[in-house]
């Protein structure tokens, strides 16, 4: 199984996960005399059959994350770069939002506000890492596609 069924099976999982709670709780009381719409019993056994899968699944997903390389660094290393260069975009983004945005004034005897940074050179930052990021998501998907699952030894 390549890595990126892996991660899709995951997903699928965790909704199904967050879907089960659902179906849990809307049955797990009812009015005396009715039955449950579903029965909590084998809504509690397909919880447990899940959660099971899911384990298997993480395990394998991380052991495989962790030792499969590329250009020195390992695929979780590459996540971690790209959550983290997502974030620092997000902010630079945010400000540079704020630092361009005009203040109007009214008339000449208005405080002036001016920007505290160099927008254009700011803006060269924010394509820059643009960039970065780019690059090391088609590596993570590449990566994602090409990678056999490696199964954990608990499974």
């Amino acid at each position: 199984m390549k890595l990126a069924t892996a991660l899709t099976e995951r997903a699928d999982l965790q909704r199904r996960l967050s879907e089960l709670e659902t179906r849990l709780n809307n049955n797990a009381k009812i009015q005396e005399g009715e039955q449950p719409a579903e029965d909590p019993t084998s809504l509690l056994a397909e919880l447990d059959g899940i959660v099971l899968r899911l384990e298997e699944l993480i395990a394998a997903i991380n052991l495989t994350n962790s030792t499969t390389m590329s250009d020195g660094r390992t695929l979780t290393e590459l996540l971690a770069h790209r959550d983290c260069v997502k974030q620092r975009l997000q902010i630079m983004r945010s400000f540079l939002d704020n630092a361009s945005r005009k203040i109007d004034r009214y008339s000449r005897t208005e405080i002036r506000i001016e920007s505290t940074v160099s927008v254009s050179d700011l803006q060269k930052d924010v394509d820059r890492i643009s960039k970065e990021l780019r690059e090391v998501d088609e590596k993570i998907q590449e990566l994602n596609w090409t990678t056999e699952l490696k199964e954990s030894e608990t499974a």
